[in-house]
């Protein structure tokens, strides 16, 4: 059995993107993209050279393997996915614009195949003690369905159990559940994570309107000797130990180009740098890197170079033309 350095659980989606900043109404054609905030993270981790698989419930149809191939084509392994002939995809159009007129993000994925998973269809062949050293999941998944948030709240038991360290990512959707609700779904695992990251902004609807140094020290109450990684935007990242010790790092301002999924490079790089050094200063220097290269890529997926982020995490500023 391979010992992956991470896995991640849940759901990927075909994202349909009208080109040239067009409106939907307006559109004849789609750029397709795969996303799903797990797999992004999947392959961000992979890009930087760690050994990864991903999973998910998905519909044995040619939609269902053009996203497990492309996610595989990244040097994610997908072995793990559980097929079934039964059920459907889920869609995502994002309909993309510039000020004063905002993006916006239209679902298609009711009862899609991973909403209807259950804890008996976890695979059992990926769950050993030695099969990872951790587990990471996101609030996306428990908001869902009531069975893929048990299936969630399984997986992450099987981890504990197992020795896997666990990180979660809130990643709240308004389109999914309510603040107060998303505070009820993500209790149990913030609870069991090792690793808890929560943006400033989920931390708002979730929780209350305090500063950052408040919010997570509140957090630290409420979630006692966890690591906990609160991102803030333009005001960059800060980490605070279990012993309260805080660490903060400033962002680094990248010229957007694809915004979507770059919390999850971020995650991607925080988890790459603390799993190989164990290093909270150098894992945040690694996230806001890793976040501003993902800005610059189209897509849901960060597709990044491991030598540029490395400089840019040793301070070399990008940009120009490489000859």
């Amino acid at each position: 059995m391979t010992q992956y350095d991470v896995v991640t659980f849940g759901e990927s989606m075909l994202r349909l993107t009208p080109p040239d900043m067009l409106r939907i109404e307006q559109t004849r054609t789609f750029d397709i993209y795969v996303g799903g905030t797990e797999s992004n993270t999947a392959v961000g981790l992979s890009r930087l050279g760690m050994n990864v698989a991903w999973f998910s419930r998905m519909p044995d149809s040619p939609l269902g393997r053009y996203v497990s191939n492309r996610i595989q084509q990244y040097g994610v392994d997908t072995r793990h996915v559980i097929w079934t002939d039964d059920d459907r995809l889920g869609i995502y159009f994002h309909e993309q614009a510039v000020s004063p007129r905002s993006s916006q993000i239209i679902y298609d994925r009711k009862d899609s195949a991973i909403s209807l998973m259950i804890p008996d269809e976890l695979p059992n062949a990926l769950f050993v003690e030695d099969g990872a050293k951790l587990l990471h999941v996101t609030g996306i998944t428990l908001a869902i369905g009531d069975n893929a948030k048990n299936t969630v709240d399984e997986a992450v038991k099987k981890a504990k159990d197992l020795g896997w360290l666990v990180s979660f990512d809130t990643n709240y959707r308004s389109k999914l559940w309510s603040g107060e609700d998303a505070v009820t779904g993500c209790d149990t695992v913030m609870t069991h994570a090792n690793i808890i990251f929560c943006p400033m902004g989920d931390y708002r609807v979730m929780y209350g309107d305090e500063s950052a140094d408040e919010a997570i020290e509140i957090l630290a109450k409420k979630y006692p000797n966890k690591l906990i990684v609160m991102t803030m935007g333009r005001e960059g990242a800060m980490a605070r130990l279990a012993d309260g010790t805080k660490y903060t790092q400033s962002a680094i301002i990248a010229e957007e180009v694809g915004r979507i999924g770059g919390g999850d490079a971020f995650s991607a790089g925080f988890l790459y740098s603390y799993l190989t050094h164990n290093d909270v200063l150098t894992a945040l220097k690694w996230g806001v890197s890793m976040s501003a290269h993902k800005y610059t890529i189209h897509g849901d997926l960060p597709l990044v170079d491991y030598d540029e982020v490395a400089s840019l995490v040793e301070g070399e500023a990008g940009g120009g033309l490489k000859r």
